[in-house]
């Protein structure tokens, strides 16, 4: 779709193993992708969330910040999959591929694009990435537990990073204004940050129960897909 395309490819090859690999990936995407990329705009977006995630970690004040960096690299690793598996025209969950579909479409808003990647970011990728943590941990995604804790702690931060980009980016894909008026500013408004981090934790839960039945788990995760597939549409709708 774009000329960059082997470079994003070759740029998504390797596993992160720490939040400076993340962070390292997520800046050659930036200085590689166009203006004109719809793709460009929710990597920007989460570049700015990992390091200011990563700022909080470094910072201290949480219970268990291993736990937090390691949840960043999981998290990451399955953006970074998806776009992996995109470029190479390997199966792609629908939620994300409908924003790879999108990338150079003009009437759609860098804030659309933006927000249609941490819908299909967290609301489908977030359970997976926080079961895998615990995993790796051998803890539990326990409902105000400690890591629980830690993780809603970041959501201020969070919502913050959004609600100014949600200014920053209400533009048209080349930089232009949009009309006054239009069905964006209530589909903008309506995106709420803290509330799918919340419905996130709690299909984790859901996903930790069933990851000893691994079809249950597999349907589990498509169903996921497919809810968010659903607000990427309609997020993704174009401005006339």
């Amino acid at each position: 779709m774009f000329p960059y395309d082997d470079v994003l490819l070759a740029t998504v090859q390797a596993t992160p193993q720490s939040i400076s690999d993340v962070l390292q990936t997520l800046q050659t995407i930036e200085n590689t992708c166009a203006d004109m990329d719809g793709l460009k705009w929710f990597n920007w977006l989460y570049w700015q969330v990992t390091q200011a995630v990563e700022a909080r970690i470094v910072a201290g004040g949480f219970t268990d910040s291993a736990w937090l960096a390691e949840l960043d690299v999981q998290f990451a690793d399955l953006y970074f999959s998806a776009l992996k598996s995109s470029l190479s025209g390997q199966p792609t969950p629908d939620c994300w591929q409908i924003l790879f579909n999108s990338r150079g479409q003009n009437a759609i808003a860098r804030i659309q694009f933006a927000l249609a990647g941490i819908n299909a970011h967290i609301n489908h990728d977030l359970a997976e990435a926080i079961v895998a943590t615990c995993q790796l941990a051998g803890a539990t995604p326990d409902h105000g537990g400690p890591n629980y804790n830690d993780y809603t702690a970041l959501n201020s931060t969070l919502d913050g990073l959004v609600e100014s980009a949600k200014l920053m980016l209400n533009v048209r894909l080349p930089g232009g204004a949009l009309p006054p008026i239009s069905h964006l500013a209530d589909t903008i408004a309506a995106f709420d940050v803290s509330a799918a981090r919340e419905s996130a934790w709690q299909n984790a839960e859901r996903l930790f129960q069933l990851r000893a039945i691994p079809s249950f788990a597999s349907s589990f995760i498509d169903m996921l897909d497919g809810f968010t597939t659903v607000i990427g549409k309609a997020l993704l709708v174009p401005v006339p």
